[in-house]
């Protein structure tokens, strides 16, 4: 635990997929991270830092909307470097970050630049700073949770792919599970330490079991036959490019590490299914209308007119004649010849 006492992952009523999601990152920090879609107050930076208590540093670190591109890589000090002959590294984010979980809070109002940069070396876990001839690198391994309200604005499609899960949460929570939530969450704030406390148990399990699975993950084989079942229905899906094909199988992997199975079965495919899919399926476009065709009035007879060109149709063609329900029409016969 830290310092200051966080609202434990394990009490979060609810949000059962966003925190199956976090759990396989946790588990494998190479599925790429976990873009959360809901609207405000959904405490989604209340999961985001739960998680960070299940990993070994423990360390949460947040990226602020306005932060600069030195803020998040680290800055070198050229001055020192050509005095004492070596690059002196002023930490960012992102090396404060190594280890835990990097929270970026409505991603999409980030500027692009910095949000490519961030998802490269996310799947890298090293970022390399370089500047006038010098550089320095080091280690950035972390768990990148990234939130938005698609309501102030979309992710541009090329970094949306990135992100290698994606869960939505609805802003529509049943009464019961209402109360629960403004429950736990009045009882935290009035004793934090008591609250975490009572919860120890619970979340250490939670931790242990994590542990567990990531201990497990190398022995489980990404087999050839799950790779299979996964690309026919990223193909049947229409999903571009091959990361989802990839993520889901890694995805699948951590949840069958998370299951304690030794393989990958359907069930963990199907489980991971929709993070994987969900920001990457490509919508069919809709089939064009049919132009419509007049509906179709039968004939009625007509009185009989003076030019019998009228009233007969394009090639003097007898209108068509209704004839009494049951009724037989009789077909003229040729006279015989004598």
């Amino acid at each position: 635990m830290t310092d200051t006492p966080h609202f434990p992952l394990s009490a979060v009523v609810g949000a059962d997929d966003l925190k199956l999601a976090l759990y396989l990152t946790a588990i494998d920090p190479k599925i790429g991270g976990v873009l959360i879609e809901g609207p405000r107050g959904m405490a989604k930076s209340t999961l985001a830092r739960g998680l960070a208590d299940l990993l070994a540093s423990g360390q949460f670190v947040t990226l602020p909307l306005g932060a600069t591109e030195e803020r998040l890589v680290g800055t070198l000090d050229l001055d020192a470097a050509l005095s004492d002959g070596r690059a002196q590294f002023s930490p960012g984010v992102l090396a404060k970050a190594d280890g835990g979980v990097l929270y970026v809070d409505e991603v999409n109002l980030l500027p692009d630049h910095l949000v490519d940069l961030l998802l490269d070396v996310a799947a890298s876990g090293t970022n390399l700073i370089e500047r006038d001839g010098i550089s320095h690198r080091h280690s950035a391994k972390f768990v990148l949770i990234g939130t938005m309200n698609p309501e102030e604005g979309e992710l541009r499609p090329q970094l949306l792919d990135r992100f290698g899960l994606n869960v939505a949460l609805g802003g529509h929570t049943a009464p019961v599970e209402r109360g629960q939530i403004i429950r736990r969450r009045l009882d935290f704030d009035s004793d934090p330490q008591g609250f975490c406390a009572e919860w120890e148990t619970r979340q250490q399990s939670l931790r242990e079991r994590c542990q567990q699975a990531r201990s497990a993950l190398a022995s489980i084989p990404l087999d050839d036959e799950a790779l299979a079942q996964i690309t026919e229905r990223c193909f049947a899906a229409g999903v571009d490019g091959l990361r989802a094909d990839l993520v889901w199988l890694r995805a699948a992997r951590a949840h069958a590490a998370w299951r304690g199975a030794g393989a990958i079965t359907v069930e963990d495919i199907d489980a991971v299914a929709e993070f994987a899919l969900r920001h990457r399926r490509r919508e069919l476009p809709a089939p064009a209308p049919q132009p419509s065709q007049a509906p179709q009035t039968p004939q009625t007879p007509t009185p009989q007119q003076d030019n019998p060109s009228e009233g007969q149709g394009q090639w003097g063609e007898m209108p068509a004649q209704a004839l009494p329900v049951g009724a037989r029409r009789e077909v003229p016969s040729w006279p015989k010849k004598p």
